[in-house]
């Protein structure tokens, strides 16, 4: 097997890197010789996922944190679409978020991650694809494979990203306090969702959150049912409700023990159209796409049925 590997070289804090060593003697002792690629900005994980497959792997994995992993799998899937090469994905985690490898369960630690990606057999899973408008105004779109979702989360996102602690502490407490503070400063927005062929619906919102999979947020089981194989999203949609009580609530979020919770609806489809009512400028909500934040609605999230190959 042709193996290709896009280490993200300051994941965790440069964890990954530090220890690469180890991951390296534990790839060659799985895998044999493999084509190791760097990345140097955000993007490059993409676009060197793409030269892998070009080049012929039949697995490319991802070492790195959420970011990694997503732009990898966008790589792969353009890959597939422009070329005809299918390569499947495999995942090294190692990040501030880590949440689409915790939803599927994966082991903790180099030496683990990597056996569980040589024993594992291939299997298909969903992807999604967003188009959105990007922060240069302009029509962009890319594919995820975790959670893509607006409002609260985008700004979250990019306070995260942008924070001096983000590898010094854990994904959970950074995560955590940086939602409660941008939750403090955040103004409701109003906007319009489609949902398949249905019937429009107008809320003033704090959050909507299309899931793949269950995870987001450093912990938090934004979609407890959502399934990575199922053909469907998970939406849910957080309405405008007093703040003290939503901030006090976030703590049901990491069991996913928010179902019921009178400001929640989670629905389910193939398709969502979220579009800003009113002041576009006002209303025009924070896109966050598998931990980035990339730009802002109108945006349109559609399900790819078994589009990608996951090994692990």
């Amino acid at each position: 097997m042709k193996v290709g590997v896009v280490l993200n070289p300051i994941a965790g804090g440069g964890s990954l890197k530090r220890h690469w060593a180890e991951a390296a003697a534990s790839l060659k002792a799985n895998f044999g010789d493999f084509d190791l690629r760097e990345t140097q900005a955000s993007g490059d994980a993409e676009r060197l996922a793409i030269d892998l497959a070009a080049n012929g792997c039949e697995l490319v994995i991802a070492a790195g944190g959420d970011g990694t992993a997503s732009e990898v799998a966008d790589g792969l899937l353009q890959a597939q679409d422009e070329i005809g090469h299918e390569s499947a994905l495999g995942l090294l985690p190692c990040g501030t978020g880590i949440d689409f490898a915790r939803g599927l369960g994966l082991p903790r630690g180099i030496g683990a991650s990597v056996k569980q990606i040589a024993d594992a057999k291939s299997r298909k899973i969903d992807a999604g694809r967003v188009c959105y408008i990007d922060d240069h105004g302009a029509l962009a779109s890319r594919h995820f494979i975790n959670i893509a979702s607006l409002g609260l989360s985008g700004a979250t996102d990019r306070a995260v990203n942008a924070d001096k602690r983000k590898g010094r502490v854990s994904a959970k407490t950074l995560f955590f306090w940086r939602t409660v503070l941008e939750f403090v400063r955040y103004r409701f927005q109003d906007v319009r969702i489609t949902i398949d062929d249905g019937e429009p619906v107008e809320v003033r919102m704090a959050l909507v959150a299309v899931a793949n999979g269950k995870f987001f947020g450093g912990g938090m089981m934004i979609a407890p049912d959502a399934e990575l194989a199922d053909g469907q999203f998970d939406i849910v949609i957080l309405r405008a409700a007093g703040k003290l009580g939503l901030i006090r609530d976030i703590r049901l979020l990491y069991g996913g023990r928010h179902r019921n919770h009178p400001a929640i609806t989670i629905l389910r489809g193939r398709k969502v159209l979220v579009e800003p009512l009113g002041d576009a400028e006002k209303n025009g909500a924070l896109v966050d796409i598998d931990g980035e934040s990339p730009g802002r609605i109108p945006a349109t999230f559609e399900i790819l049925p078994g589009a990608l190959t996951l090994r692990g």
